[in-house]
């Protein structure tokens, strides 16, 4: 069993990934194996809305963005994770998540998810709800901690001073690995998860 993180950082070891590493920490000590997927700090562009990965199930900008849907497609769980700018998710995860989720929703597709953030002071609970969306629209289990997923800190080492921070991915962490070991609990017995139908597209232009 293995949870991907996903640090949509410019800073591949700063505040965001020590966060994530909490997490990671503590999925290890569960038992499950996890892989911290960093997006990187080059330019890296939204989705164009041009349909073509509903024909090829890829991208057609070949970059981070089918390289981590090629790498997580076989993992058990998703953690996301962004700093705040201007009380939302960063530009470069927002891109990052419309594509990857657009052309490979597929294989994340009931798997449990959680979003992670990361702020100086304000705007965490606004960058939270609008990751979590990604899940919500996905079938996906949401996972959740005694608060909101998020940490405080402009440095990697203010960050490990908000001990509730700490102890919220912590928690997260222990979540994450119940849900994932559940849900392998409930296939060998014979549970499997819905199927999913078509959904229905609902125009209100009449």
């Amino acid at each position: 069993m293995k949870v991907v993180l996903v640090n949509g950082s410019p800073h591949e070891k700063g505040c965001t990934f020590t966060a994530l590493s909490e997490a990671a920490a503590v999925l290890n000590q569960e038992g499950l194996e996890t892989d911290i997927f960093w997006v990187g700090n080059k330019p890296l562009a939204g989705c164009i809305g041009c349909g073509s990965c509903r024909k090829s199930g890829r991208c057609f900008i070949d970059d981070k963005v089918n390289e981590f849907v090629d790498f997580a497609r076989d993992a058990d769980g998703l953690i996301v994770g962004s700093p705040v700018h201007y009380a939302a998710a960063s530009g470069h995860i927002t891109s990052f998540m419309d594509r990857a989720f657009y052309s490979g929703s597929g294989h994340f597709k009931g798997k449990p998810g959680a979003p992670v953030v990361c702020c100086r002071r304000g705007g965490a609970s606004a960058a939270f709800d609008q990751l979590i969306k990604y899940f919500t629209i996905n079938c996906m289990p949401v996972i959740s901690s005694t608060y909101w997923n998020s940490v405080h800190g402009t440095t990697p080492e203010e960050v490990r001073q908000d001990e509730e921070g700490m102890e919220t991915m912590r928690i997260l962490g222990k979540n994450m690995a119940w849900i994932i070991k559940s849900i392998e609990a409930g296939k060998a017995a014979g549970i499997e998860k819905p199927d999913q139908q078509k959904t229905k597209k609902t125009s209100f232009i009449r």
